[in-house]
């Protein structure tokens, strides 16, 4: 059974870190990575990241504030947020994808998300 469990979301001032984990079980998945929706908007891709770590793919929103990283021997993704901003504040879901195609349309296998809030 395919399962992606999504931790360390949680509340921080505006310029704080967070730091959120996804362990996935039961595949490996080629392409991990986060989407976020936040109230009211539609869903969007926030960072993702092949298995070997060559390539990874970010928002222009976050570019140079976030960054994704991979422990394979963990099956494990990390979202490192740097610099947060209120606008960041959404539900953060991790996924799992065979390929870049998959990822890029949404599909794949999803987390439960994980809440993350950043006050002014």
């Amino acid at each position: 059974q395919v399962q992606l469990v999504e931790s360390g979301g949680g509340w921080v001032q505006a310029g704080g870190s967070l730091r959120l984990s996804c362990a996935a079980s039961g595949i490996g998945f080629y392409v991990m990575g986060w989407y976020r929706q936040a109230p009211g908007k539609q869903r969007e891709l926030a960072a993702a990241i092949s298995r070997g770590g060559t390539t990874t793919k970010y928002a222009d929103s976050v570019k140079g504030r976030f960054t994704i990283s991979r422990d394979n021997a963990k099956n494990t993704v990390y979202l490192q947020m740097n610099s947060l901003k209120p606008e960041d504040t959404a539900v953060y879901y991790c996924i799992g994808a065979r390929s870049f195609y998959e990822f890029n349309g949404g599909s794949g296998s999803w987390g439960q998300g994980t809440q993350v809030t950043v006050s002014s």
